[in-house]
């Protein structure tokens, strides 16, 4: 069983920087590729980047690739965010999640089998 947090969310302008983390718990976290998806307001959650177990190999969504690093911790069971160049479109609520499943890093949300809870981001144009 993992629990996952999310933080680091708020309002920011156009062109800022927000570093959104994930607190997770259980000990197999290093085990789990990790996750980041968005849902903004009447629309389907996205894939945003993932990062697998070893943190070897990560993986973008074209719309926040050169702009957004995933990277992780695994000795602190965190996963973090980095989001470069914010435009106003990156709206969303973003969720961090992990799969204890897979073989492969995946950008499938239903192949992730833990949620945060959500953290509110807001960019301002």
């Amino acid at each position: 069983q993992v629990q996952l947090v999310e933080s680091g969310g708020g309002l920011v302008q156009a062109g800022g920087s927000l570093r959104l983390s994930c607190a997770a718990s259980g000990r197999n976290f290093r085990n789990y590729h990790m996750g980041w998806f968005r849902q903004a307001p009447g629309k389907e959650r996205e894939f945003v980047a993932g990062i697998s177990w070893s943190g070897d190999s990560t993986y973008y969504a074209d719309s926040v690739k050169g702009r957004f690093t995933i990277s992780r911790d695994n000795a602190k069971n965190m996963v973090y965010l980095q989001m470069n160049s914010l435009k106003p479109e990156d709206t969303a609520v973003y969720y961090c999640a992990a799969d204890s499943r897979s073989f492969y890093l995946s950008d499938y949300d239903g192949g992730y089998d833990y949620w945060g809870q959500g953290t509110q981001v807001t960019v301002s144009s």
